[in-house]
């Protein structure tokens, strides 16, 4: 009998090993599940870049080449990165409609899930920059006054002082800012595209265009007003200073010959 009490289990045995199993089970699910989340990325992202490139193959290709090594009819693909594309196709210059000096823009073709199994694909083809998040190119928070600053060092000579766009040479032009996408104001500083140099962040950081984003939307935006009155597109001191000529003399002209005409017929009398 002594020796069948000897092997009787403790009362808290059973508690013991419930707690044990508990302990395991946790240490297996915290073990496994990031996997399982990681895996479930990883296949999303292979749907989004088998999607893109069906896309590409019927859109793209035949300018590009079939793996985006380029042609004589566009440029290679390779390491131009996914915000290239977003930004391409989400302003509608590309698929290009017809080849010329310059694409512009237009309504775009692909619709945002469509942009971004495109420009998942093209990212696969090699690394460049990625798409920005909101917080990167929201204008809150920014400072308008150093967006200023930077713009007019680095973007007025072409894109005029308020973002109005201007006229380059052999039938190029830099393209308004009015009423773009906070998002693709970012990406064109990012990418360069068309003839427009690229910013990295080397030369731009990323508060920097952050910054010149807010100005943008500061003088552009929906609710600016003009504390000058009338700024006849706000094209610059040329376009105000012409009209202030050719309107202006013209009311001298004017009232010149009105006086002349009343001197006239007050000595006829």
């Amino acid at each position: 009998m002594k020796k069948l009490s000897a092997r009787r289990r403790h009362p808290l045995a059973a508690l013991v090993v419930l707690l044990f199993a508990l302990a395991v089970t946790g240490g297996l699910y915290a073990a496994f599940a990031p996997a399982d989340k990681a895996q479930a990325d990883d296949t999303a992202q292979s749907l989004a870049i088998k999607e893109g490139k069906k896309l590409y193959a019927v859109g793209c290709a035949s300018c590009h080449g079939t793996g985006g090594q380029g042609s004589s009819d566009g440029p290679s693909l390779v390491g131009v990165g996914a915000a290239a594309v977003d930004f391409q196709v989400g302003t509608g210059r590309m698929p290009a409609q017809q080849p010329g000096a310059q694409v512009p823009r237009k309504t775009p073709l692909y619709n945002q899930a469509q942009t971004d199994q495109l420009a998942a694909y093209v990212a696969s083809l090699g690394a460049g920059p990625a798409v920005p998040g909101k917080d990167q190119y929201s204008p809150e928070g920014a400072d308008v006054g150093k967006g200023g600053e930077l713009f007019r060092t680095n973007c007025a000579q072409c894109h005029n002082f308020t973002g109005k766009g201007g006229a380059l040479t052999n039938g190029k032009y830099a393209p308004t800012l009015e009423g773009v996408d906070p998002k693709h104001i970012y990406e064109a500083m990012q990418t360069g595209p068309q003839n427009m140099p690229s910013f990295g962040d080397g030369t731009l950081s990323s508060e920097n265009k952050k910054d010149i984003v807010a100005y943008l939307d500061a003088v552009n935006g929906d609710d600016t007003a003009s504390p000058g009155g009338l700024d006849l597109g706000g094209l610059g001191p040329v376009s105000e200073g012409l009209f202030g000529y050719i309107f202006g003399l013209g009311a001298l002209v004017a009232v010149a010959i009105w006086v002349a005409a009343r001197t006239t017929k007050a000595k006829k009398s």
